[in-house]
């Protein structure tokens, strides 16, 4: 995987019709893009088209690592130390359900929050891949193309066509 220089332009827009037209302008042409949003916009998932997260995946292992271990643990315990009552069966699965049930919840937890950290690539440490305003934490938008100096000026000039109240240029 390559790693995204912070050379760019960022553009920092009001409303989000015309954020969601310069993601679309832009992601037609083929720039990759960082965006910021003060809020989650499902408008902004769909122009950005991103793939769905892979921390299902996680989750869903860990789930199935839990029930397995959980098994693994009840079974392994009945058997070391057998307790006979009455001609009942050692294993008997209905018995071991809460803890089969417990360890899928735990693990299925713990590997959602490591699957977080890790396709999220936290905590980043050092400089940060785009540039930033405080603008977008009061309500304003913000996307920012990972581009060399050579194409500033056409980024730029979509940015301003889309509605861009701002445009500013990282030269990293």
């Amino acid at each position: 995987m390559s790693r995204r220089g912070r050379s760019g332009v960022l553009g920092v827009f009001a409303h989000l019709d015309t954020t969601t037209d310069a993601i679309r302008r832009l992601r037609r042409d083929g720039y990759p893009l960082t965006v910021y949003s003060p809020t989650p916009r499902h408008e902004i998932e769909e122009s950005l088209e991103a793939p769905e997260s892979a921390v299902r995946i996680f989750t869903l292992m860990g789930a199935f690592t839990g029930s397995a271990a959980g098994a693994a643990l009840a079974v392994w315990a009945s058997l070391d130390w057998p307790l006979i009552v009455g001609g009942k069966v050692i294993v008997a699965l209905p018995a071991f359900s809460i803890i089969i049930f417990e360890l899928t919840i735990l693990l299925g937890a713990l590997s959602t929050v490591a699957g977080l950290f890790l396709t999220g690539r936290l905590p980043r440490i050092g400089r940060p891949e785009a540039l930033y305003h405080p603008s977008f934490s009061g309500g304003q938008f913000g996307v920012f193309a990972h581009v060399g100096s050579d194409r500033f000026d056409a980024v730029r000039t979509i940015m301003t066509d889309s509605g861009s109240e701002e445009v500013l240029l990282d030269q990293a």
